[in-house]
């Protein structure tokens, strides 16, 4: 591995957060949300534990309800 860069991994958005909340709900597991993210599955648990994206969880239940 030696001289190869490693890229940070994505940094979700608020619509990211969003997502993560409705397929949480939906029964995703968090590293599986996290991967199609590719992103570390700590960047999934802050926004289900309300440490980053404050109010995703509540416009997802919007979205949710509309649905």
């Amino acid at each position: 591995m030696a001289g190869t860069a490693r890229l940070p991994s994505y940094r979700l958005t608020f619509d990211d957060a969003v997502t993560v909340w409705l397929r949480y709900w939906n029964g995703e597991f968090q590293n599986r949300i996290a991967a199609s993210f590719d992103t570390n599955p700590g960047r999934v648990n802050e926004v289900l534990k309300e440490r980053s994206h404050v109010g995703s969880r509540q416009v997802a239940a919007e979205k949710r309800r509309a649905a």
